[in-house]
Order: structure tokens, then C-alpha cells, then sequence
């Protein structure tokens, strides 16, 4: 018995479609707010207000990245200074951020970055380069990413 169908060599497509570029450096934000470690909680809390956001990096003069100050860091310290009776615009941040802050490097894949935000429960990270803070990406950072490969192979 013979071969009833030959369609000849299947010839190999070539993939013209690119696939975008899925690093976290593509996704972070690089127009940060920040904060400085002399800084009063009370500015930090009217910063955060203002802007509507949950926390952020503290860097030096040299945009060195020393800390991460949050809204509950804030909430602490109001406790606090109305627990004790004290005023709350004579404390400075440097003595209640986060110092021992875990940093994210930007070449990495975002869905390793995602992996990254579940095992840590962190909201953001920083991205620092050099030692200077250049970014940060947050969770909403990822799924931003993740919606613009929709549809997408998840390579």
C-alpha cells in the first residue's frame, strides 16, 4: 500500500510577531516620590494624602537609597505621639522607616518580580542601581504588565 496524501516538507513558519519585552525595568516607575530621612511624619502624612499613595522610598542628598516609609509606619507613629501625648511635627522619619529594605534588580523578569511580591507580601520594591534608587515597581506595576501581553504567549 502506497502514501494515499503527500503534502511535501512542512516548511517552518517564522515567527515575525515579537514578543515585548517582559523585564521589570520596562515597567518600573521612574518619576518617584520620595522622601528625605529629617523629614517630619507630618509631612510624610500630608505627602501621602496628597498624593495619593501608600508609602515610598527615602533616599540621602546623594540619591542613595536608605529606607522605605509606609502609611503604616505613619499610623504607628500617630498612635503613638497620641498615646504619649506628644507632638507628632517634632518627629523625623529617620527613626521609624523601614531601613533593612529588600531591593528588586531591574533586569529581572516580571513574572519572577510577581513571584517575588507573593512570597514577600510587599506592596513595592525599589530598584536601585550603582547604588543610586532609580526606580520602583509595584504590584499594580506588574499587572499593568501582565494585561499588555494579554493574548500573548507567556514566555
Amino acid at each position: 500500500m502506497g502514501i494515499k496524501s503527500f503534502i511535501g516538507a512542512r516548511r517552518r513558519s517564522k515567527n515575525t510577531t515579537t514578543t515585548p519585552s517582559l523585564t521589570v525595568s520596562d515597567y518600573m516607575s521612574t518619576n518617584l516620590i520620595t522622601f528625605q530621612p529629617h523629614q517630619t511624619v507630618e509631612s510624610v502624612i500630608q505627602s501621602l494624602i496628597r498624593n495619593r499613595i501608600s508609602g515610598g522610598p527615602v533616599v540621602n542628598r546623594k540619591n542613595e537609597l536608605v529606607g522605605i516609609i509606609s502609611e503604616g509606619d505613619c499610623i504607628k507613629q500617630l498612635s503613638e505621639s497620641r498615646y504619649y501625648n506628644m507632638p507628632l511635627q517634632d518627629l523625623t522619619i529617620d527613626k521609624h522607616m523601614i531601613t533593612d529594605v529588600e531591593t528588586i534588580d531591574g533586569d529581572m523578569n516580571i513574572f519572577d518580580a510577581a513571584k517575588k511580591f507573593l512570597e514577600s507580601k510587599r506592596r513595592r520594591f525599589p530598584i536601585v542601581k550603582k547604588g543610586k534608587l532609580i526606580g520602583q515597581i509595584s504590584q499594580k506595576d506588574i499587572l499593568k504588565a501582565a494585561m499588555t501581553i494579554k493574548g500573548q504567549t507567556w514566555k
